[in-house]
């Protein structure tokens, strides 16, 4: 039996996705990215980290399909992520693209990211990676598979043993694992565990 496509999971098999998309190769702008680090969000309640748990809205709508469709937004301001949207119609679900090995157009990827010490720093990060794309969020809602400013592959072979820890950057559902990683693969962002902020105590 085939691996089925990322595209034929429901949206309730968002992490499975996750798992899947890495080793796949996304290319926009003369440099493709092997994406060595995803994470999943599931939608409408059922996962309080995600954009989309209260509901559409204008900026979630392109999370509630079709699959195979970029959802970008701005963090901080400044910095792009890119989420591979999953799941069948009407069910919000998607996959953060978190880190990938520039594989092609590595001069250009340096020329976007010239303050990467190494290879494997250029895109190990999802901020970082929209960078050397040279993506930003005019890519939202664009397809994935024809006729849009990215294109997603299958990758050519196995990509080797999966690792599966707590997510990053959320307040709510951290611990959840569904952040995932090729095992070992250098090109892969730095972990840092969430630490909840302290009120401050009040007066004596």
């Amino acid at each position: 039996m085939s691996t089925p496509d990322f595209r034929e999971l429901p949206a309730d098999r968002v992490d499975e996705a996750a798992r899947r998309l890495l080793g796949w190769r996304i290319t926009a702008n003369g440099v493709t990215v092997r994406l060595t680090e995803t994470e999943a969000y599931s939608g409408l309640g059922e996962d309080p980290a995600s954009h989309a748990h209260r509901g559409r809205t204008a900026r979630n709508a392109v999370m509630f399909g079709p699959a195979g469709r970029l959802y970008v937004y701005q963090i901080y301001g400044m910095y792009f992520c890119a989420n591979v949207v999953c799941g069948e119609d009407g069910r919000a679900a998607a996959v953060l693209l978190r880190a990938g090995a520039v594989v092609d157009g590595e001069e250009l990827a340096r020329q976007r990211r010239p303050a990467a010490r190494t290879g494997a720093a250029l895109a190990a990060g999802p901020g970082k990676l929209m960078q050397v794309l040279g993506l930003d969020r005019s890519a939202d809602g664009t397809p994935l598979f024809g006729g849009g400013p990215a294109v997603l592959s299958p990758p050519d072979g196995p990509v080797g043993p999966v690792s599966a820890g707590p997510r990053v950057g959320v307040t709510s559902a951290h611990d959840v694992p569904w952040r995932f990683w090729i095992t070992g693969d250098p090109a892969v962002s730095a972990y840092r565990r969430h630490t909840p902020r302290r009120r401050p105590s009040a007066a004596p």
